[in-house]
């Protein structure tokens, strides 16, 4: 009986599997359509500079909206043509059509605006809703006025200007002695 159960088994389970071999892959999907090395990339939208990017490497695929570019430098411009935020990543993964845009390795901004430095290793930035998250382990250092804040769960709202952090936090803080000169630093 132990053998029928176990032949019974089997059959089940091998008769059950299935492949789904009317499924093909395009090698346009997996492929670039183009791809430029050392290249500049400004972004207009009427009429007015919003973007300049420059990378090592840029990838296109066709009948997609989706870029990826290694060792990126790039420059965001506000209404005025005035340089707003300026950064570095060493991949970033752009879905324009949905203006998701995610940062990886290495990530460093500059916000004129607040005066401050962001780093991270996995940053997201949602254009639409004007929002910049991390991963909620994932640690992102401020640097502010001699003061530097490394924090996980964080999240940055363009409209308000206020950020957050949802997991544990740490800081230091640099001031400076007026009577001697020196610098003071707490934790």
């Amino acid at each position: 009986m132990k053998g029928f159960v176990a032949v019974l088994l089997a059959v089940i389970c091998f008769s059950s599997c299935s492949l789904k071999y009317d499924s093909e892959v395009s090698a346009e999907d997996v492929n670039p359509e183009f791809v430029f090395y050392e290249t500049k990339m400004t972004r207009y939208e009427n009429n007015k500079k919003t973007a300049e990017v420059y990378a090592d490497q840029l990838e296109e695929y066709k009948n997609s909206d989706i870029a990826y570019a290694k060792n990126v430098t790039f420059k965001t411009f506000d209404n005025k043509q005035e340089n707003d935020t300026e950064g570095f990543c060493g991949l970033l993964y752009a879905d324009t059509a949905n203006d998701i845009y995610e940062l990886y390795d290495g990530i460093r901004l500059f916000s004129k605006k607040n005066d401050a430095v962001f780093r991270a290793n996995i940053l997201r930035w949602n254009a639409a809703s004007e929002q910049l998250t991390s991963g909620r382990t994932d640690m992102v250092r401020i640097e502010k006025d001699g003061t530097a804040i490394v924090g996980s769960g964080f999240s940055a709202s363009g409209v308000s200007g206020k950020y957050y952090f949802t997991g544990s936090v740490s800081g230091s803080i640099e001031t400076e002695n007026k009577k001697e000169g020196e610098s003071e630093k707490t934790e």
